[in-house]
Order: C-alpha cells, then structure tokens, then sequence
C-alpha cells in the first residue's frame, strides 16, 4: 500500500487521489497539514527520493516569502522548518517500502 503524503486544497494532490482510483491501487491518505512529518520521518522520505531538503521546498509558498527564505539555508535549517511548516514540502509524496516518489506529475506515483 502507498502512503499518499498530500494536501486536500492541492489540484496535483486530487488529480493523484483520483488517478489512484481509477487504477484500484490502494494508498493511505494523509493530509500533512493535519498529521505533519517528524522530522526522522522527513529525513527518511528524503533518504528514499535520494534528494535534499533544498530539491523539495516549495518556493511559491506563502511559508517561504514569510519567513525570508533565499533557497541558501542548509539542508538542516530547511528540515527543521518543514517540520514546522509543511506546507514548504513539495507534494504530493508517495511512499512504498524502501521507495518514494514526487507525484509531479501525478503519473510518477504510478511507479510505486
């Protein structure tokens, strides 16, 4: 089973739900925003897309003008504010065991 790491206010995040659906593939939903990734969970996610927290920040959202971010911070400071600010993550995440994957585009999750 995928667990589906999404937003409900997202079109990319319904577009997935929906071509999830349409395939009969079984996922867990989890609305980030309501069940946030600690940070080992991050780390993990992270370690399993083979990508840094810098490839996954999401620079149009509000979080990131509101906090002052450059795209400069470190891997570390970046985590640490996603942890606080999920909505900085890029979504949505699919993961299944040892893989995960972006869902840009939707498609992608199809690999899992």
């Amino acid at each position: 089973m995928i667990e589906l790491i999404c937003r409900k206010t997202c079109s990319t995040c319904r577009k997935a739900v929906a071509l999830l659906d349409e395939r009969g593939v079984r996922y867990r939903y989890r609305e980030y925003t309501e069940e946030p990734l600690s940070k080992a969970e991050l780390e993990r996610v992270l370690g399993l897309l083979g990508v840094s927290a810098r490839d996954v920040v999401r620079k149009n959202d509000a979080a990131y003008k509101e906090l002052g971010l450059t795209g400069q911070e470190s891997d570390a400071k970046l985590l640490a504010l996603m942890t606080e600010h999920p909505t900085l993550l890029q979504r949505p995440i699919g993961v299944k065991g040892q893989r995960a994957v972006v869902g840009r585009p939707p498609e992608r999750l199809l690999e899992l």
